[in-house]
């Protein structure tokens, strides 16, 4: 039996970029997305938008079943505005600080934030 037969999980189509921005509209949560073209890797982000770092925490949405533990820098919620991709990799999305918490709470998420500045000395 393999460890995947332990967690059915019955999974729902993704959302798209516009369905997730009707999600924000609904939650009353500012956002503004620029188009660019699709990246790949970090190296073509870094070129499209400069520092990119991790991943996007709008994939949240998609998880109804709340198998992920979202973890946040603290410094991380000290930039505004906070640019991620909204489920695709030809759009940037920008939201406040502020506004993403609510955003994966509104998700069933509650984040653990961390101090990763601490993880390095």
């Amino acid at each position: 039996m393999s460890s995947m037969a332990a967690f059915p999980v019955t999974l729902a189509a993704p959302l798209t970029p516009e369905q997730l921005f009707r999600r924000l509209d609904a939650l009353g949560i500012a956002h503004r997305t620029v188009s660019h073209r699709p990246v790949f890797t970090v190296a073509e982000a870094a070129a499209a938008r400069g520092r990119l770092p991790g991943g996007t925490p709008f994939a949240l949405v998609n998880d109804v079943a709340h198998r992920v533990a979202p973890v946040l820098d603290r410094a991380m919620l000290d930039l505004d505005p906070l640019n991620y991709h909204p489920l695709a990799n030809d759009r940037t999305t920008a939201i406040a600080p502020a506004d993403l918490l609510r955003f994966i709470a509104a998700c069933g998420h509650q984040p653990r934030i961390v101090d990763l500045a601490d993880l390095t000395r």
